[in-house]
């Protein structure tokens, strides 16, 4: 009944589970990790991106209404009922094109926060430490990935504008707002 997606490197603790899964409980749709809530934080961002991070975050935020305070960040634990919100399909490429596919790469973290805050669903911030990581070596690349996820917050823009104008149904204005614990 309940999915969590957590980085496979070793960074995030699933015994923070519990947390995500109280926030569900307690009646959140969709419980999202946050390193920059009190109680949260990260052995392993940078200055740089974490100011990309908030950057980004703050483009979907005002189109939104949202507060996510950590856009970028796959520690994620929700309802099953909730996946085809999601709307992901593994064999679609992601934008522009490049012959990637949704989940290659970082920007499908932001591509579900902003499914779920289009589809209104409650958001819960949970505060998570993300750990150095125990397997294999970082792939990002804060300048080419945060290209990729503002690419990927201007493509998701024009989608939903687009569903807006065939469904005929009203852009969302204001979705549930998220809120820290």
């Amino acid at each position: 009944d309940i999915i969590v997606t957590l980085d496979a490197d070793g960074s995030t603790d699933p015994a923070e589970i519990p947390l995500f899964v109280q926030a569900l409980v307690e009646g959140a749709d969709f419980a999202k990790g946050t390193r920059f809530a009190l109680g949260g934080g990260s052995s392993d961002i940078t200055r740089l991106r974490g100011l990309g991070n908030r950057a980004l975050g703050a483009l979907v935020n005002l189109r939104y209404g949202t507060r996510y305070s950590d856009l970028c960040y796959g520690f994620n634990v929700f309802w099953r009922r909730y996946v085809t919100i999601l709307g992901l399909d593994a064999t679609s490429p992601a934008p522009p094109g490049d012959g990637r596919l949704w989940g290659d790469g970082f920007e499908v973290e932001t591509l579900i926060h902003m499914r779920v805050a289009g589809a209104g669903l409650l958001v819960t911030e949970v505060p998570s430490f993300e750990h150095d990581r125990i397997h294999g070596t970082s792939n990002l690349s804060a300048f080419r990935d945060g290209l990729r996820i503002l690419r990927t917050i201007v493509a998701e823009w024009r989608r939903a504008r687009r569903q807006d104008h065939t469904t005929g149904a009203a852009p969302i204005t204001e979705p549930a707002p998220a809120m820290s614990l």
